[in-house]
């Protein structure tokens, strides 16, 4: 099986007014010497290249985001840390437990069976005792599923590992059919056992969604660098990916919008034309895309 990449932000938390979040995708110049960037699921699976690669053609495993604000339970919850911030992809909360002790644990519901392909864990910091990288530092954890919430299965153990692995990605060699996925604490390097992110990657095995309906793009008088997007939420759909360029068969720009069905872009030259076009997405992939329209 080829080697996947998971994208990620290098940082995923927000304990500072002022922060990096790193992002690495794709770039190159098509034949027309225009720049393009492959940013379309930029922090979901794809496929890690393993010699020359078109990058027009996308990389994307087609894994879909399975727990996106689904139900959590969980072991313990420190103060205003509740469980549902592991699930909410805001990179500016987290659920924390009340210990960094061994046995506490964090369940999500994908809400019904799925295929499960890979898990993504993203640890924050809570009450950690030092600052900075050390090389003496490591995470241990056990990654169980269940079809019912009663019999358990290993999914991975690392109750082993002897690296520092804040942000770590595990595909499965073979995909599983689960509807609960438990992430159970073995040891922490400092402070509180506490998740920012435990992401689920596969395919819900249901419909995708419609295609969006009522895409409007209202591009300012006033100031022809912005533009209010709007249209017709789409009742299966967790998120929409919008392709914006400045030619109708190159929009190279996407943005993933979450929970919404409205979005303020300010990204463009006051002198070109610019086209958009949207799709919504769902556990079980995209819908067709709408479209392209073009705004002066």
């Amino acid at each position: 099986m080829e080697q996947l990449l998971a994208r990620l932000y290098n940082c995923y938390r927000s304990k500072n007014n002022f922060e990096r979040r790193l992002g690495i995708w794709p770039a190159g110049f098509d034949k027309d010497d225009v720049m393009y960037m492959d940013a379309a699921f930029g922090d979901y699976p794809h496929y890690l290249p393993t010699a020359a690669q078109d990058h027009l053609k996308s990389g994307f495993t087609g894994w879909m985001l399975l727990n996106y604000n689904k139900p959590v339970t969980v072991s313990s919850t420190l103060g205003s840390f509740y469980a549902n911030s592991a699930v909410d992809e805001s990179i500016k909360t987290y659920w924390s437990a009340k210990t960094g002790d061994k046995g506490e644990w964090i369940q999500t519901d994908l809400g019904g069976l799925s295929t499960v392909n890979a898990v993504q864990v993203n640890y924050a910091d809570q009450d950690a005792e030092f600052l900075g990288k050390r090389q003496d530092i490591y995470h241990q954890y056990k990654l169980w599923y269940s079809t019912d919430g009663v019999k358990w299965k290993i999914l991975k153990d690392k109750s082993t590992n002897k690296t520092d692995v804040p942000h770590d990605y595990v595909e499965l060699e073979q995909p599983v059919k689960a509807r609960f996925i438990k992430l159970e604490n073995i040891h922490m390097p400092t402070g509180k056992f506490a998740i920012s992110g435990l992401r689920v990657f596969g395919n819900g095995n249901q419909a995708v969604p419609k295609s969006v309906k009522d895409f409007v793009v209202l591009r300012t008088e006033k100031d022809k660098r912005s533009a209010w997007l709007k249209w017709a939420p789409v009742e299966d759909a967790y998120a929409y990916n919008i392709y914006i360029g400045t030619e109708p068969d190159k929009l190279y720009n996407c943005i993933m919008i979450y929970n919404t069905n409205e979005y303020w872009y300010k990204g463009m030259d006051k002198n070109k034309t610019y086209y958009f076009s949207i799709e919504a997405i769902n556990e079980s992939g995209v819908s067709q895309k709408t479209k392209v329209a073009a705004v002066n």
